[in-house]
């Protein structure tokens, strides 16, 4: 007897590879613009040429203000890096969440938009949520 269908199809839900960490760890002002410190972990993953990540900033009451899309590599094999980009003309403050909205671009090893967009797990250190 051979076991059902469902059972055979079930995958792990970490099958896509090694976790990519992305940390919101700074916001600063930068005139009328907020300057966004962006650490991203590849620390167990293989280099990746092309990272680019589509991000929208939500203001503290929940209203989207800016989508912003991001390159964020290249990103060596097991290397921590710091990206910085600002949000324009948008007070730190009035920042209340990022959202990764998607992955645009993810080009390296056997990575794809669609693994890339999988293998993220985001963290913050700042006042402002970031989540996918």
């Amino acid at each position: 007897m051979t076991a059902p269908a469902f059972a055979q199809d079930a995958k792990p839900a970490a099958a896509t590879g090694p976790s990519l960490k992305l940390e919101l760890n700074r916001l600063e002002p930068a005139g009328d613009n907020c300057r966004t410190y962006l650490l991203v972990d590849n620390g167990k993953g293989t280099a990746l040429k092309s990272l680019k990540v589509d991000l929208f900033a939500f203001d503290t009451e929940g209203v989207a203000q800016k989508r912003l899309a991001v390159e964020l590599g290249p990103v060596q094999e097991k290397k921590t890096v710091v990206r910085l980009f600002d949000f324009p003309a948008i007070a730190c403050p009035k920042i209340g969440r990022v959202l990764l909205n998607d992955v645009l671009a993810c080009e390296g090893g056997d990575a794809n938009r669609e693994s890339c967009l999988e293998r993220i797990e985001t963290a913050t250190k700042t006042s402002a949520e970031f989540a996918r």
